[in-house]
């Protein structure tokens, strides 16, 4: 059997460019065929709705509740949902997967650092880091390429709203340094215009199961 899975969903609990709930979210990949889906909502250093004013504990608690409200929707339909988050420096985004609320809450002003330093803690924690999107042109984004290839363990190739060209060039990207590869919807909610993801040959039971899926270059990108 092929499990998909999303790797790359906003929920409009947590980030301010998301229009379907994390229910809502949910229902749709569930109704897609999807066997999962990762919740990487906006960390608090990007297009967050986190109120800026709330204590450091009480604002992660915030961040995780897009993903914990999917979590009760996934059981009750049968989708299984993953914690995640979409880390943003200076407009460039990285998904970062492993890691729980606990390791957030225990790690006040991450939201502040810089590449080299956040790449060194989440992946000596046990995360994983991928490069979204590395060459999206959008105003908002200081530096369009994407970083050294020694700081990421993996690269979105393909993102449902960037043009083929820039999905190519991150596609070589990877390629000319052996880096793992993977698709994700970037799912925004109602307004997505096409689904995309990976797929497992076999059912992930936990988010490691798929990075390592991802690691080991065995899954096939949508």
């Amino acid at each position: 059997m092929e499990y998909l899975y999303e790797t790359h969903l906003h929920t409009s609990e947590v980030s301010a460019c998301a229009v379907s709930s994390a229910a809502q979210q949910v229902a749709m990949y569930k109704k897609q065929g999807y066997a999962g889906i990762i919740v990487t909502d906006h960390f608090i250093n990007g297009y967050s709705t986190c109120p800026k004013k709330l204590p450091w504990d009480k604002k992660m608690e915030f961040f995780a509740s897009g993903y914990v409200e999917a979590s009760k929707a996934g059981k009750k339909s049968g989708l299984d949902v993953f914690f995640g988050w979409e880390f943003t420096i200076r407009g460039a985004d990285f998904l970062t997967y492993g890691l729980d609320l606990d390791f957030l809450i225990t790690h006040p002003n991450l939201d502040l650092m810089e590449i080299v330093e956040y790449s060194n803690v989440i992946r000596k924690s046990g995360g994983y880091l991928a490069q979204a999107h590395p060459y999206r042109d959008a105003y908002y984004i200081e530096n369009k390429y994407p970083v050294q290839p020694y700081l990421i363990d993996g690269v979105e190739v393909y993102n449902s709203y960037d043009r083929d060209e820039i999905n190519s060039r991150a596609y070589s990207f990877a390629l000319a340094n052996s880096l793992p590869m993977q698709s994700g919807t970037d799912s925004h909610g109602k307004s997505d215009r096409r689904y995309r993801g990976i797929i497992l040959n076999k059912k992930a039971e936990t988010i490691h199961d798929i990075i390592n899926a991802i690691k080991e270059k065995k899954v096939k990108l949508v």
